[in-house]
């Protein structure tokens, strides 16, 4: 087996899950990427240097790369860290999923070992499979929980555009759970799992017509809709817009997810920004999951 590297460069892309009725199931990579460098220091301390998001609250050995990294069964002593982080904290945007996947590849490539599926122990970090299986497989992802432990299964080119609109404050993924109900109706769960297939069969035909239908939930939208306000603001600013198939809560939110027709998203996001003090960002689906370099 080859010894570890001096270093390792790594990037991990955002990640926008739910996509309305699909909760907890459902995710798309965007291209919006943290990067992480891993360097020999020559000593036994761990040393993490980050910039950008969150840089203030980068911390030590309690980062969660850091102790990703631990967890795929990496030595993270005498090693320094050093974080770009694009991915905004706290927006919906699978900030943790991303640093998850990263830490877990960079174990592995730390150590040498022949890549394996990492997206039980990703789990294992994140508590839910989504936003994690499309920040290591890239694309739009559904996963799922079996008796082997978590899955996840890929799909080409969706056949649509993405717009973020970013919101300006954050929202702990921890207040909007709690804002979800211990049971919902059958006719409400009838309705959602009919439009998660619809919209799983429309994301696997890359059928743009039949998305804005889809995306209708009623599992956890309506009960997380007052900590969003972006949300009905995007939805009535969109309505009848010209190339805006629907909006859906980005992860936990408090941002929002546009999904577009084809060649329509710039104009979209220049419709959309400023909206609440949010920005409005058009977003490439990520084909590759985590990059690593080494």
């Amino acid at each position: 087996m080859k010894g570890a590297p001096d270093s390792l460069r790594l990037t991990a892309p955002a990640s926008s899950a739910n996509l309305g009725p699909g909760f907890d199931c459902l995710a798309v990579a965007l291209e919006l990427r943290n990067e992480v460098e891993l360097r020999r220091s020559g000593d036994g301390e761990v040393r993490v240097v980050a910039s950008g998001e969150g840089g203030d609250r980068a911390g030590g050995r309690d980062n969660l790369f850091v102790r990703a990294f631990e967890h795929g069964g990496g030595d993270p002593a005498g090693i320094e860290f050093t974080m770009v982080n694009r991915i905004p904290y706290a927006r919906g945007l699978g900030s943790s999923a991303a640093t998850i996947a990263a830490g877990l590849i960079a174990a592995e490539a730390w150590l040498s070992h022949e890549p394996g599926d990492l997206l039980g122990p990703a789990t294992e970090l994140e508590g839910h499979p989504d936003n994690v299986a499309a920040a290591l497989n890239g694309g739009v992802t559904l996963a799922w929980t079996g008796e082997q432990g978590p899955a996840a299964i890929g799909f080409g080119d969706p056949g649509v555009e993405f717009v973020v609109v970013i919101a300006a404050d954050e929202l702990a993924t921890e207040a909007a759970r709690a804002a979800l109900p211990a049971t919902v109706s059958h006719a409400d769960a009838t309705h959602t799992a009919a439009r998660a297939a619809l919209l799983v069969a429309a994301l696997a035909a890359a059928d743009s017509e039949l998305i804005g239908e889809a995306l209708d939930d009623r599992l956890h939208e309506p009960y997380r809709a007052p900590l969003v306000p972006l949300l009905g603001a995007v939805r009535a600013r969109i309505d009848r817009m010209h190339g805006a198939l629907g909006a859906t809560i980005s992860g936990a939110g408090p941002s929002v997810l546009v999904w577009c027709e084809p060649d329509h998203a710039r104009q979209v996001a220049a419709a959309l920004d400023g909206m609440r003090g949010a920005q409005a960002r058009p977003f490439e689906v990520a084909e590759e999951g985590v990059t690593v370099e080494g």
